[in-house]
């Protein structure tokens, strides 16, 4: 151990002699150590808010989409049926989906009073706002009653009572779209753009009966989409499976035959996401890995230098009783101290510099505690790596030779 303490303080002083020199030297693992931590935690403060986002959706959301069907090994052109009633046979007979409603949507230009807007019309049931965790921010929703009557009222997104009314609040006033005018019941909460960067308050919504018969013509009770919630995140697997065997059921179809309805759920949207986090975060971190590799090499070509230099001096050590085990440690040493200090350095840069993004972007972003421990010990190693040539070369002097060297 005193060795080793002694090797510190000569490698300290060898240091100290060639600021210029070791500045440089510590700069290039100060790049790459600070590099590695800030991309680890700018993929880790990315992760979180998509995410977070996608959870916003509902993170117990099932989706489900009339589909072509084959047969005999031909697509046949006509699409399957999604009606409300499969809705409520699902909500009734699929105990581990907690609410279905209905969906259908199209894209219309709405007027009040001097103001128009270009927005999404969507006709939906009350359990909407449950699947889909909406809440309001004024008002409230069309009752059971409007549903039934296909009543002319409506609910907006905040973008829309904006582009309509300004700063006004929006509630009892009347939405024409087309020949009909709506009246405005509620205003949902802000809820700000989707992870498929759509505006989530930038939509008015009425009963599905009413959208039906005003604003897109269809055949009775006939949905573009079902929107489904599971009673809970470890339960969507299981409602999935119900709601294929009740639309199996109700639509006649084998358990062999291809379904004419597709079934897609929020958490393999999530989990497909998570995946390609994983691989971009391993692939930046491999590329900023890169910076370390350099700033190594730095490290042994610099020490090839002070071998060099100092070759007179080890011809000393050697004379006076220093092994080749002691010159061997010593520049290894130093070669760990360049490294270690530069490590330290990057990973105060790295930290200071998450705090300010987090600041200036409004993340979440913490500094990651495995990529810092990684990057000292990646530092710690690449002194090692690659100082081990040149304190190899140094122990390895004709003792008599380096006493000549000028």
């Amino acid at each position: 151990m005193k060795t080793v303490w002694v090797a510190i303080r000569i490698a300290l002083r060898a240091i100290a002699r060639s600021k210029l020199r070791a500045s440089l030297t510590v700069l290039g693992i100060l790049i790459g150590v600070a590099a590695v931590v800030i991309v680890v935690a700018l993929g880790t403060g990315v992760r979180g808010r998509v995410l977070g986002e996608i959870s916003s959706l509902g993170a117990n959301l099932i989706y489900i989409f009339p589909q072509a069907t084959q047969s005999s090994g031909v697509r046949r052109k006509d699409i399957g049926r999604l009606t409300e009633a499969d809705g409520q046979a699902i909500v009734k007979e699929a105990t581990s989906v907690a609410g279905v409603s209905p969906f259908s949507s199209a894209n219309m230009q709405v007027v009040a009073g001097d103001k128009n807007a270009a927005t999404q019309v969507m006709g939906v049931s009350k359990s909407y706002w449950d699947v889909r965790m909406f809440t309001f921010a004024k008002g409230q929703s069309f009752s059971e009653v409007d549903e039934l009557l296909k009543a002319r009222v409506c609910v907006i997104g905040d973008t829309v009572r904006e582009n309509l009314f300004g700063t006004g609040e929006g509630l009892g006033e009347y939405i024409r779209i087309g020949r009909h005018a709506y009246r405005v019941v509620g205003v949902l909460t802000k809820k700000g753009q989707s992870p498929f960067g759509e505006d989530q308050d930038d939509r008015l919504l009425m009963p599905i009966g009413s959208f039906r018969a005003r604003v897109l013509p269809s055949g009775p009770g006939r949905v573009q989409m079902l929107l489904a919630s599971a009673t809970d995140e470890r339960t969507v697997d299981r409602a999935t499976a119900q709601i294929e065997s009740v639309l199996r059921q109700r639509h006649k179809i084998d358990p062999d035959d291809e379904p004419d309805f597709m079934v897609r759920t929020q958490a393999e949207f999530r989990r497909s996401q998570e995946q390609i986090f994983d691989v971009l975060t391993a692939l930046l971190s491999s590329i900023a890995a890169v910076s370390l590799l350099v700033g190594g090499i730095g490290v042994m070509n610099i020490m090839l230098v002070s071998v060099t230099e100092r070759t007179r001096e080890i011809g000393i050590r050697m004379a006076i009783g220093a092994d080749t085990t002691d010159i061997l440690v010593q520049f290894l040493i130093e070669a760990v101290t360049l490294s270690a200090i530069g490590g330290i350095i990057g990973i105060g840069v790295g930290i200071g510099t998450i705090y300010i993004l987090a600041g200036t972007l409004g993340w979440s972003m913490e500094p990651p505690l495995g990529a810092v421990v990684v990057a000292v010990c990646t530092s710690a190693a690449i002194g090692i790596l690659f100082g081990f040539l040149p304190a190899r070369r140094a122990s390895r002097l004709d003792p008599i030779a380096a006493l000549r060297h000028e």
